[in-house]
């Protein structure tokens, strides 16, 4: 009676490995996100994340060019704006003339195959840093939302494919799919961050924006009062349903690798793609730990990766696209 179902029967060799492997991994499981600046020609590296540029918008083009022809199908963008241009209405947001605007046209023209997803949120725009109007010291869910809608329709007026909105405001996917039917846009989708939670993990992300809180004692000292507390489970599925009832296309949760149990809840919860977003501090963790040799770079990406997968992601915002995306092709 000793066993007669031997699992090692089915790990002999790579070959047999590969037979049976119940996940796998494609360029186009990847979604981009990258940083821009205004200028031209210019490109600088983000130092907590070793790799990362800021780029123009003309440069922008060029490597959204390379990823494409890597098989990676998406970029989530995200702008890099002047001081000079920050408030606490947001209006540079939705100026037709914007770098968001700017760079999702021209991305678009030099490759119209690539889906384009800007992020909707106020916190690079705000004198502030965070994602809402500042109202009576607070942030103002229902003034924000509708800055976010001219937000999303100017995007949609600049071509992008999908918006991103990852402010956390509630309603805020009911107002964005009424106000873009309004201005015409049914086709465009919406992505919406909806388990984004108040995480540390975000620190080399606002290095890369300038768009951490400012110290003030008046205002909220972080964004505890819309994203979401890590120690809850349920209330991410909660929040979820609710997009996928406001008219979402897709969901995210963000972060990726300390989540995982969530990104299994809310698959198992939702009937629309689940997309997980891989974070920066996740993508600088690797990277330094890599550079001090304690960790196998490539090895730890592509685990983590395959993880994120094997949770339930349909889509994976990560920073380690085009690295991984070499490696599959390879």
């Amino acid at each position: 009676m000793f066993p007669l179902q031997r699992g090692r029967r089915l790990r002999v060799n790579e070959s047999i490995r590969s037979l049976v492997r119940e996940t796998t991994l494609s360029p186009s499981d990847f979604m981009f996100p990258m940083f821009i600046a205004e200028g031209e020609n210019y490109k600088v590296e983000i130092p907590s994340m070793p790799g990362i540029f800021r780029r123009s918008i003309d440069l922008t083009v060029l490597e959204v060019k390379e990823i494409f022809a890597l098989g990676i199908r998406a970029v989530n963008i995200y702008v890099k704006v002047d001081e000079s241009l920050k408030d606490n209405t947001g209006k540079e947001a939705w100026n037709p003339n914007g770098l968001m605007q700017q760079a999702i046209k021209a991305i678009k023209t030099a490759c119209p195959e690539m889906i384009v997803m800007p992020d909707v949120a106020l916190d690079p725009y705000s004198i502030y840093g965070h994602d809402g109007i500042i109202e009576n010291g607070d942030i103002a869910n229902d003034a924000t939302n509708e800055a976010l809608v001219k937000m999303a329709v100017s995007h949609a007026q600049a071509g992008a494919d999908f918006v991103a909105p990852s402010d956390m405001m509630d309603g805020r996917v009911l107002r964005l799919r009424q106000g873009l039917d309004a201005a015409g846009f049914q086709n465009v989708g919406i992505m919406s961050y909806s388990a984004k939670y108040a995480s540390a993990f975000y620190g080399p992300f606002r290095d890369a924006l300038d768009s951490a809180p400012v110290d003030n004692s008046e205002i909220p000292k972080d964004k505890k009062t819309y994203q979401m507390d890590y120690a809850n489970r349920i209330e991410a599925i909660k929040e979820a349903l609710m997009d996928v009832e406001e008219g979402t296309d897709m969901v995210m949760v963000k972060p990726g690798i300390a989540y995982l149990d969530i990104v299994r809840e809310v698959k198992n919860a939702v009937n629309v793609p689940v997309t997980v977003f891989h974070v920066s501090g996740e993508y600088a963790m690797i990277k330094a730990a890599a550079e001090r040799g304690w960790l196998d770079h490539d090895k730890i990406m592509m685990e983590q990766l395959m993880c994120i997968k094997r949770a339930g992601a349909s889509l994976i915002s990560t920073y380690f696209a085009k690295e991984a995306a070499v490696i599959l092709n390879k």
